[in-house]
């Protein structure tokens, strides 16, 4: 454990980050990961315990004073950073339902890990934690009174810990402070998002109620006409059936007629004349533009464009395809393909600077880990 006023760089913290069908574990010691352990597959029930007892195995000669969790929607009950007991943890249980793919093997990493590091504190970062303070313009349903109020129902948004990470990483890249910067982030992944951030405020974003809003995903649809959802629960499909479609066949996938959710996949297959991965390449595309675009009524004015995420930080056919169709914003398209390293991908002098900076979650959960055990002040 820390004693009040050391660095993070002498703490080591354990990430548990479970994403809809993926795993991340890593080990942050010094502000630089140590270890790591990615999965690209859900957590299947019942194995929550042997995944996080197998990569700590690795390291019993080293020792962990806190656990992050990664817990993708925090409703109303986890609106920032918190420490985790029997209590939060069986009220999580109760609203799995606003993000079924996250939160019921999140939680099941939390209490295999508590049950394994019962001595350390493990906090739970909520992604929804970064769009708390979002305005009402932004937060607000055009729904019924009665309605919001009883259900919850707001605008919550998601990838708020890559959100965090991207907008102080673009700060240090255009060597200006985060509270003078408009910025418009576009976390592309199988999960994708679009965000518009002012002075490290969130101001307005893609995801809405549930991660299943906003841009199409690998194999989620994103935002669709409720009406049409209405009638295809009228007799056509069960709800079941819906809730599948719309979480596991749609997005990347579906456009592509089945044959993936993968943009890497999609594009290759595009070079060879596959008219199907060209379809879903471009409404993808589209729609991420048009996200933007709008973000960005939201800002006074827009200091950079920020790309992030697996496919937003390296997938440049994607990027480029996106710039083009934001020229009336004052965005070029990017010079280059991928780069190693963080940084500027616009050509020099355009009004509207773009960078690529790759996702750290894992580096954002300890950094929000260790302020909620040893407060703001603590060095990060």
């Amino acid at each position: 454990m820390l004693d009040q006023g050391q660095s993070w760089a002498e703490a080591a913290v354990l990430t548990v980050n479970a994403g809809s069908s993926s795993l991340r574990l890593d080990l942050v010691d010094g502000g630089v990961v140590v270890d790591g352990a990615r999965s690209q597959r859900a957590v299947e029930p019942g194995s929550a315990r042997s995944e996080v007892s197998e990569f700590l195995g690795r390291h019993l000669d080293r020792d962990v004073g806190a656990v992050a969790h990664r817990l993708v929607h925090g409703g109303e009950l986890v609106t920032a950073p918190a420490v985790a007991d029997d209590h939060l943890a069986a009220a999580l249980r109760r609203i799995t339902d606003l993000a079924p793919l996250h939160l019921p093997p999140a939680l099941d990493l939390l209490d295999a890990a508590r049950e394994l590091l019962p001595a350390v504190p493990h906090v739970l970062c909520p992604d929804t934690a970064f769009h708390a303070g979002l305005p009402d313009a932004a937060a607000v349903y055009a729904l019924p009174k009665a309605w919001r109020e009883r259900y919850g129902l707001r605008r919550y948004g998601f990838h708020g810990l890559s959100y965090a990470w991207a907008t102080d990483r673009a700060a240090e890249l255009l060597g200006r402070p985060v509270a003078e910067l408009d910025l418009v982030l576009a976390h592309l992944g199988g999960g994708a998002s679009v965000c518009a951030v002012s002075g490290g405020r969130s101001l307005d974003t893609s995801m809405g109620f549930t991660p299943l809003d906003g841009l199409p995903m690998s194999r989620r649809s994103g935002g669709v006409d409720p009406g049409m959802l209405m009638w295809l629960l009228d007799g056509r499909l069960s709800a079941d059936e819906l809730r599948h479609g719309l979480e596991r066949e749609s997005g990347l996938l579906g456009l592509s007629g089945g044959r993936s959710g993968d943009t890497r996949d999609l594009v290759a297959a595009e070079r060879h004349g596959d008219e199907e991965a060209a379809l879903a390449l471009r409404v993808f595309c589209h729609r991420v533009s048009r996200e933007i675009a709008a973000a960005a009524t939201s800002l006074g004015r827009v200091d950079a464009l920020v790309f992030t995420g697996e496919i937003g930080w390296d997938q440049p056919e994607v990027r480029e395809a996106v710039c083009r169709r934001l020229r009336l914003l004052g965005v070029e398209p990017p010079v280059g393909g991928n780069r190693a390293d963080d940084g500027l991908i616009s050509p020099a002098g355009t009004a509207v600077p773009v960078l690529v900076v790759e996702p750290h979650e894992e580096l954002q959960l300890a950094r929000e880990c260790l302020r909620e055990l040893y407060g703001p002040e603590i060095e990060v």
